[in-house]
């Protein structure tokens, strides 16, 4: 099978399957379009003589242009699934990415915001118009749910119970998880949902939570776009991504108290580990209070 057939095969099956995100697969394909560029260039443009030391030029040339480790990490991880999934598939090999070396990401901390930062953001939002009214809706499920933003534009209308304040959500794996949403989330979306979705849908006819100003379900894209511009309304100067209310979602638990198993469940992560980085914030932000506090800090 051609090369190009093979990334069609894989791309369908972490869209599909996998239930990544619209963003995470274009960085998957961008990734592997990337790769296959260079493979041409070396002349090694079939994937069944891929070996490790067309894998180690690779990643040399990635450092050479500068490239975070992170970058470079997700580069190869992109990689590794495919040649994973060849493996399976086609019959490729998949032990030259397996023993290559795995650039340690930079430790970083979640971005979040604080919560007098956050309520600025929801006082930008404000407006009686039908786009001002879903975006409202918009921001205060994704806060009070901390969910991903692939999972909230796959909201189907039969998702949601709108008596118990409970919403369905379809993760990462297609693993299924119910998160409970609050009153100020609650009122958003009754509003939205008797008001102004009948009437952004115009002729649609589909069963998507979240439309735009066309009636089409709204897109990982779409999202981030309506974030961007909610954070120009509020005069904020930094750059937001969706990600950043999830963070601040687990941020703003942990800090009040919930515990640690809790926030797991709630965020979908497989493994507690994922979920501990968020101590890691929460301890400095103590440690930030102390110090902007304490007479002798």
């Amino acid at each position: 099978m051609d090369k190009r057939d093979m990334l069609k095969s894989f791309m369908a099956y972490i869209q599909l399957e996998k239930n990544y995100s619209e963003h995470t697969v274009r960085h998957y394909e961008k990734d592997l379009e990337d790769f296959f560029l260079f493979l041409e260039g070396e002349d090694a443009s079939d994937l069944t003589t891929i070996e490790y030391l067309h894998a180690r030029n690779y990643v040399t040339k990635l450092y050479d242009e500068k490239l975070s480790r992170t970058t470079i990490s997700r580069k190869i991880s992109s990689i590794r699934s495919f040649f994973k999934y060849g493996s399976r598939e086609f019959g490729l090999s998949e032990a030259a990415f397996r023993s290559l070396y795995h650039p340690k990401k930079e430790e970083r901390l979640p971005q979040f915001f604080y919560e007098e930062e956050l309520e600025v953001l929801f006082r930008a939002v404000q407006g009686d118009d039908h786009l001002s009214l879903r975006n409202m809706a918009l921001l205060e499920l994704l806060y009070a749910t901390g969910m991903r933003v692939g999972e909230c534009v796959s909201i189907q209308m039969k998702d949601l119970d709108r008596t118990m304040h409970i919403v369905k959500v379809m993760g990462k794996g297609r693993k299924e998880r119910y998160i409970p949403y609050g009153q100020f989330a609650h009122d958003a979306l009754e509003h939205y949902i008797e008001e102004v979705r009948p009437r952004l849908m115009k002729n649609r006819d589909h069963q998507g939570l979240f439309v735009n100003n066309r009636g089409d379900a709204l897109t990982d894209r779409g999202v981030r776009h309506i974030l961007s511009e909610c954070m120009k309304k509020a005069s904020v100067n930094s750059a937001i991504y969706p990600h950043m209310i999830r963070h601040t979602f687990a941020t703003h638990l942990l800090n009040n108290g919930a515990d640690m198993r809790t926030v797991q469940e709630l965020l979908g992560h497989s493994h507690l580990s994922s979920t501990q980085v968020y101590t890691h914030v929460t301890k400095e932000h103590l440690r930030k209070t102390y110090l902007n506090s304490h007479p002798r800090a």
